[in-house]
């Protein structure tokens, strides 16, 4: 099992959280910092202007009016009240709030800011009459109380704005990757051999050198199969002149030789007429990837026509084909050699149309083979790997099908061995049916 390998999106995606999160702890420091210093100077600026605000008034007002309503005001008010004050004279406090102490909140009365012990933060302030001092208090906790509320709203802003933006850079990530994506696809269907599909353009700058480089592997992968049918193609058109003229030979020492010798010579013969149906299958390999020349074929008339030896053949009568004669007559003489090899005597044969598939099915009496084996055969010819799992005539069976846009399938069967052959419905033929070329190595 192949290690899972790491992510793009997923290590974007955590770097993103990450630095939304350490910029929302920053950027809640910063907060903190800024809004204490700014609620401290905002309310020690509140606690003046209070007390300058309540020292004219009791200037105006005079000490006696304002003792008179102070106190029952200050007792209804007590549970509303954001400040506290106390009115100092040379006898200790003469008036005071409902939440102010009955001692003096502070120990000297020193005109100004000044913190007291029991936890107030206390303006003081000297009237005009220089024998009277009043203080203006707030509760430190009052003040811890209000910056923590600013700060906690000013975090829970930045933290929503880190995850949003969070959320909004994985979905920009996650459509920035999706030209990545599409080039997968399109290297799925991308085919640089004949019939070629092309690439389709990168939409990303970024993509631009992939693109390029996997167009120029294209080529270079091109050109050696290219070359590789080239000579597959000469060397089995340089064999089959040969190889005619020697079973022409042995056909004539055979007629004219001893009969204790004319076994040894037809088995001669039987050899060379397997080379020749394996030239003919290098010959339909290297035809393999051009263009089909389709036409309408009669099975019964191709198959009697091909070498069977001794293997009967049930073909059902007017059963035609659209394909290309010569690849398709190179892939039924090696299935029909597979058969003989394998022990088989009867061949049957059936056509169906489905899916827009043509599939030529052919199933024979032989040994066949057990179904894990089966089963190992269609997983090579699914990927296409032929190579050390399965001999010459499965391998171009397939790629005859694969030619015609179709497939090779092998059904499992209670006895014997069976083959399907798929290949697409041809629109129309480019002969008639009585035209057909002589199949290649007959």
């Amino acid at each position: 099992m192949s290690p899972t390998l790491p992510s793009i999106r997923t290590r974007l995606t955590r770097l993103l959280v990450a630095v939304a999160l350490v910029w929302g702890a920053a950027v809640s420091l910063a907060v903190w910092f800024v809004v204490s210093e700014e609620v401290d100077e905002l309310l020690d600026e509140t606690l003046q202007s209070s007390a300058e605000v309540l020292g004219r008034l009791l200037v105006i007002g005079g000490r006696d009016a304002l003792a008179a309503d102070a106190g029952p005001r200050a007792q209804a008010a007590s549970t509303h009240e954001h400040f506290a004050w106390q009115l100092l004279g040379p006898q200790g406090v003469l008036l005071r709030s409902a939440r102010a102490p009955q001692e003096p909140l502070l120990p000297l009365p020193l005109p100004g800011f000044a913190d007291a012990p029991s936890g107030w933060r206390v303006y003081a302030l000297r009237l005009a009459d220089g024998e009277h001092m009043l203080y203006v208090a707030q509760t430190r906790g009052e003040r811890r109380e209000a910056a923590l509320e600013i700060v906690g709203s000013a975090i829970g802003a930045a933290l929503l704005v880190a995850v949003a933006s969070a959320w909004w850079l994985h979905r920009r990530v996650r459509r920035e990757l999706q030209p990545l994506a599409a080039l997968a696809q399109a290297l799925a269907r991308y085919e640089p051999l004949p019939p070629a599909v092309a690439l389709a353009a990168p939409t990303r700058r970024e993509l631009q050198p992939v693109h390029d480089a996997i167009l120029a592997l294209g080529a270079r992968l091109a050109r050696r199969v290219a070359n590789e049918r080239a000579f597959s193609g000469h060397a089995a058109h340089a064999l089959r002149t040969p190889l005619a003229g020697i079973d022409t030979q042995l056909a004539v020492a055979e007629r004219e030789a001893p009969r204790t010798l004319q076994p040894r010579l037809w088995r001669a013969r039987e050899a060379a007429a397997r080379l020749s149906r394996v030239v003919a299958a290098l010959l339909a390999l290297f035809r393999s990837g051009a263009e089909l020349q389709p036409e309408a074929i009669d099975l019964a008339a191709l198959l009697a026509r091909l070498p069977h030896d001794a293997l009967f053949l049930e073909v059902p009568a007017g059963a035609q084909v659209v394909a290309d004669l010569d690849l398709l007559s190179a892939a039924l003489i090696n299935l029909l050699d597979n058969a003989v090899r394998h022990g088989a005597r009867t061949l049957r044969v059936a056509l169906r149309h489905e899916d827009g598939l043509q599939w030529l099915r052919l199933q024979d009496d032989g040994r066949g083979v057990a179904d894990a084996r089966r089963a190992e055969l269609a997983a090579a010819l699914a990927a296409q790997a032929y190579e050390g799992r399965m001999g010459l005539g499965l391998m171009l069976a397939d790629l005859v099908a694969r030619a015609h846009g179709g497939t090779l399938a092998l059904p499992p069967v209670d006895a014997g061995f069976a083959v399907e052959l798929g290949l697409s419905s041809f629109a129309a033929a480019s002969q008639p049916p009585g035209a057909q070329a002589a199949p290649p190595g007959g």
